[in-house]
């Protein structure tokens, strides 16, 4: 993976449009010129860089792309666009605005998600604005269908998550659950212990906490949720001090989920 996407990259880091990818020359403002692509910031699955680029009045402009391999790596591009264009189509203020996805002309086999960059400060945003964003995000958000779910894939690091539209609160974290348990159990091989208390788990603890919040007339709103939501996915812009989110992989969900 990182060998094809590495060569991609550097052809682009030479300071020419014909040294950039033309699927992603073609997703940048028309009749920019690319000044450089260097490695910024860092990711588990993928390479990350920083475009520079002067628009076609001399203004310069910063854009991030994100490249990574492989039939998974398609869809993880595909999902995180599809999940931060949900976040920044209702709050732009908290999310980088997503450009485009798509595959490298040159590396048929590389992927990449391109967006607006938005330069932060090494700190952690303060607890009480990130929180009034984050429940703005959940109350103004709607599911298309009144459902949980979402409509398509999404990624949380390069596994997928449990998507599929459910009536139900109760049935859909628990269907989430098991996928992700699955996963875990794909990857590391079966735990005896752990097997002994998911009868109980799925039969007794999540029924008890979570089918009261959906009996005798209550329920549950299905809320836009960032999906992956940890310090290391948030931020401070540098210029207006809002706080930010990324490498989203929505969902909607109860909103504590979050």
């Amino acid at each position: 993976m990182s060998s094809q996407v590495q060569v991609a990259e550097q052809a682009s880091s030479e300071n020419a449009n014909t040294e950039t990818d033309p699927q992603v020359l073609s997703a940048l403002p028309t009749g920019c010129r690319v000044l450089s692509t260097r490695a910024h910031g860092a990711s588990f699955w993928a390479l990350t860089s920083r475009i520079e680029v002067e628009l076609h009045d001399g203004t310069p402009q910063s854009f991030f792309i994100k490249a990574v391999s492989g039939e998974t790596g398609r869809k993880m591009v595909e999902g995180e666009f599809t999940s931060m264009k949900a976040i920044h189509t209702l709050l732009p203020d908290f999310a980088p605005a997503p450009i485009a996805h798509g595959t490298y002309e040159l590396v048929p086999d590389t992927h990449f998600f391109l967006c607006e960059f938005r330069d932060m400060v090494e700190d952690m945003p303060e607890p009480r604005n990130f929180a009034t964003q984050l429940a703005a995000l959940h109350q103004i958000s709607q599911s298309p269908n009144g459902k949980f779910g979402f409509h398509t894939t999404t990624y949380s690091g390069n596994l997928p998550q449990f998507t599929d539209w459910e009536d139900s609160w109760e049935v859909f974290f628990t269907k989430n659950l098991k996928q992700a348990l699955d996963l875990e159990r794909q990857a590391k091989g079966p735990d005896p212990e752990l097997d002994s208390i998911l009868p109980t788990l799925f039969d007794v603890v999540i029924p008890r906490l979570l089918r009261p919040l959906e009996s005798k007339g209550r329920s549950v709103k299905p809320c836009l949720v960032h999906g992956d939501l940890w310090y290391a996915n948030s931020g401070i812009d540098a210029a207006t001090g809002q706080c930010l989110v990324f490498d989203a992989c929505c969902f909607y969900a109860h909103n504590e989920c979050e």
